[in-house]
């Protein structure tokens, strides 16, 4: 099923998964075994060691209800410490985003899409989760690592055409096609998708009002083997999705007029929100006695733009603003690991990485008096404009230490600089100790010096000064710059085999940093703002469980955790004065903490060696509910408890074609998300409603 059990990871350095068959290269060669070791010396350079891992597998990828289909946040559900969010957010071990995505070892810049993901869990042939104390060569993004492995060619040959969907207008088809001719592999797929749920419902009706989006996915890998100890690969994606913001019928206005109007309906408002993304990644891979070596240059692109209801938004915020933004990044990537002998590998790397962010609003408001009343109804305009380079830069060396048969020590360093809107620079030692007390039992300890800069997709010159004397006042003025948050991370964890296909594990992490990041939704564009808390504690514990054996798969995970964070030192325009003062002087739950979170499945495969094999599978969420805030205290209320059921049944036939029924939320369980309350959260949000699809996929 999808999540294993959580294994703190001893994937090292192997004294034969780093060779390529140079012995090979006289005069043929075999292309499947050559591929293979490329990938496993690839994986090698950069392995978990230490830290916790969650693998899903090309069948557990499968066996999720929707398969291809589920959204990439659907997927990372299903591992502990994994908290729902609006927009399609997930939340690891109580931080706000900070998640590293790779494609086959490659980290791929952050971007500004906010409801869409660039990346699907249809480009995946497999997807490892890394969470916990991280060895020295993951930086800046520390939350977690999801590491894909695309597909390619060779593990998905052959055309597969697909029609997917069902209730709220679902339309979904899609393709993939891949193959081999010689050393040259190849693997392209891509989707469209239509529905009439594009962001979460602010209502608990069962269709939204004004939510209708429109979707486009693509990826491309290309590979080419120029001899068994060298290959270069090319892999393009975009993601361009168009949003309508759902409305909630009913809202109260401001109480003034614009050009002579009062009166709104909530349900009528036109707002609408463009995303998009492109990214491209040339990699070379080469093995040289006992060195592997990848290296990397990688572009992408990503920009947003936020069409308000004119009228509408100036009478129920008080501003309507019309916003852009983009930012491009370039980078280059290099990670090498050297065989030293049996008892050492040295693992080494950089990343050096450029980015120009652009932004541009418009914003119409209304001039008031000393009282805060409108002087006149007919609105003014206030224009902004930035633009803005930044860099960062990273260098690592660790050594894995095979101490004896049963204990590997893995310790390294990285450094690490910022020069955007902040320019710092920090020195981050990391450690992680393995032991097999036997050879089913895995224990492992770490720890690792965090540095993370703020995402500067997210951060821009402040204009807090411009609206002074408008109907978009802000209370507060201060807007003092985002940080690089600095932490200690600290993690423990077991994993056992009791019997063969069953596996448990237990994890436990503490972390305390200073200069936490969060992000905010603050106005109405669905624009993310990042800000520090100067202080932040988080904690949890983990449990996990996992039996996969014959025609059976089954999971379970609970999580607890809590995260707090004290006193707002940066963008403090967009908070109020009591709530300023508040949180200066307390811990608060941060707005993304939930204290339980839980997730279980169960696929069973009918008919499992025959030629028309039937798979039925099932996964259930449980949330305890993100923060919520009281009259007295931000963020001092737990939202209530919920729980979503999905099922899922697949029918192979003998003539290559894929039927599927899928049923999400099978029990119509109407939850609360968001409910508007918060520090940084901008509107309510309730859960997808009970929702039937099906699909069939043919191959060639």
């Amino acid at each position: 099923m999808p999540a294993l059990a959580a294994q703190p990871s001893d994937s090292g350095s192997d004294s034969s998964s780093g060779n390529s068959s140079s012995s090979n290269s006289s005069v043929s060669m075999d292309l499947d075994v050559v591929a293979k070791q490329l990938d496993i010396a690839r994986q090698q350079i950069q392995p978990s060691l230490g830290a916790t891992t969650y693998n899903f597998s090309p069948q557990a990828l499968q066996d999720i209800p929707q398969g291809d289909n589920a959204p990439l946040n659907q997927v990372l559900l299903q591992a502990p410490g994994v908290a729902q969010d609006s927009f399609g957010q997930i939340h690891l071990r109580g931080e706000h985003a900070n998640v590293q995505y790779r494609l086959n070892g490659v980290e791929l810049p952050e971007g500004l899409s906010v409801f869409g993901q660039a990346l699907e869990s249809r480009f995946a042939n497999s997807m490892t989760l890394i969470t916990g104390a991280l060895p020295a060569q993951y930086g800046f993004q520390t939350a977690g690592v999801v590491d894909i492995q695309t597909k390619t060619g060779t593990t998905n040959p052959g055309l597969a055409i697909s029609m997917y969907g069902g209730q709220q207008s679902w339309a979904q088809p899609s393709f993939e096609y891949g193959g081999r001719s010689g050393p040259v592999d190849w693997f392209i797929t891509a989707d469209y998708l239509h529905n009439d749920i594009g962001i979460e419902n602010p209502t608990t009706s069962f269709n939204p009002i004004h939510d209708t989006t429109n979707q486009f996915h693509g990826l491309a890998y290309v590979s080419a083997i120029i001899d068994p100890d060298t290959r270069i690969s090319m892999i393009l994606g975009g993601f361009e999705g168009q949003f309508q913001i759902p409305n909630n019928p009913g809202q109260p206005t401001l109480g003034f007029s614009v050009n002579g109007v009062g009166n709104f309906n909530s349900a009528n408002l036109n707002e609408n929100q463009h995303e998009r993304t492109d990214f491209a990644i040339f990699s070379l891979q080469k093995h040289v006695a006992d060195i592997d070596l990848q290296i990397s240059a990688y572009t992408r692109y990503s920009s947003l733009s936020f069409s308000p209801d004119s009228l509408g938004d100036l009478l129920f915020n008080g501003i309507a603003q019309q916003a852009t933004r983009s930012d491009a990044a370039y980078g280059v990537q290099a990670d090498g690991s050297w065989r030293i002998n049996d008892q050492h590998t040295l693992r080494f790397g950089f990343l050096v990485q450029q980015e120009i962010g652009n932004g541009k609003t418009f914003s119409q408001v209304l001039p008031v008096d000393s009282t805060g009343t409108p002087t006149t109804n007919v609105p003014e305009g206030i224009g902004n404009s930035f633009t803005k380079t930044g860099g960062l830069e990273g260098i690592y060396v660790q050594d894995e230490w095979h101490i004896l048969p049963a204990v590997t020590l893995n310790a390294g360093l990285r450094f690490d600089a910022v020069q955007e809107f902040t320019q710092e620079d920090q020195v981050s030692p990391r450690i992680n100790l393995v032991w097999k007390p036997t050879a089913t039992t895995t224990l492992n300890a770490g720890y690792a010096r965090y540095f993370v800069p703020p995402p500067f997709e997210l951060v821009s010159p402040g204009t807090v000064l411009q609206f002074v004397g408008t109907t978009a006042a802000p209370e507060v003025t201060q807007n003092d710059p985002t940080k690089s948050e600095r932490s200690n991370y600290f993690d423990v964890g077991v994993s056992q085999i009791v019997v063969p296909g069953l596996t448990v594990g237990v994890d436990g992490y503490y972390k305390i940093s200073n200069n936490l990041i969060d992000e905010g939704q603050f106005g109405a564009p669905i624009i993310l703002t990042a800000f520090n808390y100067a202080h932040g504690r988080q904690e949890g514990v983990q449990l996990t469980t996992s039996y996969d054996r014959g025609p059976w798969s089954i999971y379970g995970n609970i999580a607890w955790s809590r995260a707090l964070g004290e006193d707002i030192t940066s963008a403090q325009f967009n908070f109020g004065a009591a709530e300023l003062a508040f949180i200066g002087d307390n811990f608060i739950h941060l707005d993304h903490d939930q204290t339980w979170d839980g997730s279980t499945g169960i696929a069973y495969t009918l008919n499992r060696t025959g030629d028309h094999p039937t798979r039925f599978s099932m996964d259930a969420l449980l949330q305890s509910g993100l923060r919520a805030s009281t009259a007295t205290i931000p963020n001092g209320l737990a939202l209530p408890t919920y729980g979503q059921v999905n099922l899922s049944v697949v029918q192979k036939l003998p003539t290559q074609t894929e039927l599927r029924l899928d049923v999400l939320n099978v029990g119509d369980t109407v939850y609360q998300i968001r409910n508007g309350t918060g520090v940084g959260v901008g509107a309510p949000q309730y859960g997808i409603r009970r929702t039937i699809l099906a699909g069939v996929t043919q191959r060639f």
